[in-house]
């Protein structure tokens, strides 16, 4: 099947579903994928939108836990079979950091926290980029999910309320959140899942307003300062916009650290001639080139996510033919409630 026929074939399928077929496809997608989906946005964006629609079918181009979510939130807070449904094309295309942290080992870590710091309010905190356990554990917990793009705003009203907080799973995006509300290095404190009790004493747990899970994004956190010396030589007075997942020694090098959707606004904001080294994945990276030729775009290192690559359109025109069992996600029933109540009060915030 040629890709033109391929087009022909969602469209025809596309068409026979209406509104009651919603496609959502992540900006780390390749071209030919976004070009077949309805809404096309970062975590958040998507969020919103499964959380939005009354579509049946919603079909997620993306990563696991970015169906499960889609799932979540589809069939809304009591769990329960609604008629809505999430379909994955690629059911292996996972996330390492997701699975960097599970709800058991929050749970060991939770009680070793509220053991080594009784009088504290701890809350815990999960990135979206973590399972629906690992949701559902936060949830039951009284905390809530946070993407990069509003990272700042959910651990800056915590701390301003005098919690601490169990930030999981990415210790990158922990860190350079940290540092842009101010907060000195030693007021995070680093749980390495590997050692006893995190490899943390009671007094640096007490000591700490954050204490950050050791997981990481393979993609981002491949970034060195050598990659921004070698991308500054090459092209000189080119700045650089990079994802917060990045190490924050090198994050400090940027001339701007934002999520998905901050990159992407702040590339619409450049002046004509600007020359901007991008540090995030490949595929958004040469969407960007390709649509602002009045710009000089750059990746910082050529990366990409192996897993985000694994739809094509071919894996998408299967499932609207067959919908193959394997590509349901199904987030089961006990942890919708919690994880639900994880992810509404992210989007409670914004």
């Amino acid at each position: 099947m040629t890709d033109a026929d391929c087009r022909a074939a969602i469209a025809a399928e596309r068409a026979k579903w209406g509104d009651r077929l919603l496609i959502l496809g992540h900006h780390y997608q390749d071209a030919a994928v976004v070009a077949l989906c309805d809404a096309v946005g970062d975590s958040l964006e998507l969020s919103r939108a499964a959380a939005a629609s009354r579509a049946e079918r919603i079909v997620f181009c993306g990563v696991r836990f970015m169906a499960e979510t889609a799932d979540i939130l589809a069939r809304g807070p009591a769990g329960g079979d609604n008629g809505r449904s999430v379909w994955l094309p690629a059911p292996k295309a996972g996330c390492p950091m997701a699975d960097m942290a599970t709800a058991e080992a929050l749970g060991t870590a939770w009680a070793r926290l509220a053991e080594a710091d009784p009088k504290a309010a701890w809350t815990p905190v999960v990135y979206v980029n973590s399972t629906a356990e690992t949701k559902a554990f936060c949830g039951a917990h009284g905390g809530m999910a946070c993407t990069s793009g509003n990272a700042r705003r959910i651990l800056g009203s915590l701390l301003g309320e005098r919690r601490k907080i169990l930030f999981a799973p990415d210790q990158h995006l922990c860190a350079n959140t940290a540092r842009q509300l101010g907060l000195p290095p030693e007021a995070v404190a680093l749980w390495h899942r590997a050692l006893p009790d995190g490899g943390l004493p009671p007094a640096a747990i007490r000591a700490a307003r954050i204490v950050a899970w050791d997981g990481c994004c393979p993609i981002h956190a491949g970034y060195t300062p050598g990659d921004v010396a070698a991308a500054r030589a090459a092209h000189p007075g080119a700045a650089l916009l990079i994802h917060p997942e990045a190490p924050a020694p090198v994050a400090a090098l940027a001339e701007e650290v934002g999520s998905t959707k901050g990159i992407i606004e702040a590339v619409s904001r450049a002046e004509p001639g600007a020359r901007l080294l991008i540090g995030t994945e490949d595929h958004l990276v040469r969407r960007l080139a390709a649509g602002n030729p009045a710009l000089d775009i750059r990746p910082l290192r050529p990366i990409v996510c192996q897993d985000m690559g694994r739809t094509t359109p071919e894996a998408l025109l299967r499932v609207l033919r067959e919908w193959p069992e394997e590509t349901l996600t199904r987030v089961p029933d006990a942890l919708i409630p919690p994880a639900h109540a994880c992810v509404r009060r992210m989007l409670a915030v914004g």
